[in-house]
């Protein structure tokens, strides 16, 4: 693994590992011990990955998992649209390694990467004040040359794709996309152009949102200022959604329509 050369320009660094329980807990626990940031912590498998809510993460070799720790990257308040910088960067790196798949590729909220509708990569993105400071390990798995056979939702991977992309070369291209969008972003700053770009490649159609204590059925229609899903429900109401998990029904569309990308 080696990072791209604007991001050692950057002054970013790279521990590379053969093996890790998950690198966001080690990305943690060099936050804990004092280790300076940027660095990214990668692994060529992780024995104790994890998702979303707890969820596990199958790890074999072959794909990548790769976290970055940042320190203090925003205010507090806008270190949830991390998710949205970090999937905006893993859709550069695919297109520009995979330019192929472009066309069936699409960003589902808050932090998953399709293609053709099913699941590539995740994201996760954990923080914990560690000296006053606030550490923001940015977690990533992109399924390259296998996937899970039995999942509750469709999975795939860049090999399956049609499309041999090794995790190394994969890595090296996300490491220049992500501090281009990290740049963008400008600590929330620019969050208005992140938006912008996200709804330009996010999953629309009609979904399934399971929250904690519900579900709810209706038509994405973008993203608020906050970073909210914004449901269609049925009876024409509008729902913010700030979290849940999303499920795209049959016959969603894989992009949001030209209509729904100019709301708010």
């Amino acid at each position: 693994m080696r990072l791209g050369s604007a991001a050692v320009a950057a002054g970013y660094r790279l521990a590379s590992h053969d093996t890790l329980p998950s690198t966001n807990a080690e990305a943690l626990s060099r936050a804990r011990a004092g280790d300076c940031e940027p660095l990214w912590i990668v692994a060529a498998e992780q024995t104790a990955g994890r998702g979303r809510r707890g969820n596990a993460w199958v790890s074999p070799p072959g794909n990548l998992y790769a976290t970055l720790l940042l320190s203090d990257p925003a205010p507090a308040e806008c270190a949830p649209e991390l998710s949205f910088v970090t999937a905006l960067a893993l859709h550069d790196a695919v297109v520009e390694r995979a330019p192929a798949l472009t066309p069936a590729l699409a960003l589902k909220w808050p932090n998953d990467v399709l293609h053709g509708g099913a699941k590539l990569a995740g994201i996760l993105i954990e923080g914990e004040r560690v000296r006053g400071a606030l550490a923001v390990a940015i977690g990533i798995g992109v399924n390259c040359q296998n996937h899970p056979a039995a999942t509750a939702y469709p999975v795939t991977d860049l090999k399956a794709a049609g499309v041999d992309v090794p995790a190394a070369a994969l890595f090296e291209t996300l490491s220049a996309t992500m501090l281009r969008r990290l740049r963008q972003w400008r600590r929330g700053a620019g969050f208005g152009d992140i938006r912008a770009d996200w709804m330009a490649r996010g999953m629309g159609g009609d979904m399934r949102v399971k929250l904690l204590d519900r579900e709810l059925a209706g038509r994405g229609e973008g993203l608020d200022e906050r970073g909210r899903l914004l449901l269609r429900l049925p009876d024409e109401s509008l729902q913010a959604i700030a979290v849940g998990e999303v499920f795209p029904l049959t016959g969603a569309s894989p992009h949001r329509s030209r209509a729904a990308g100019q709301g708010s």
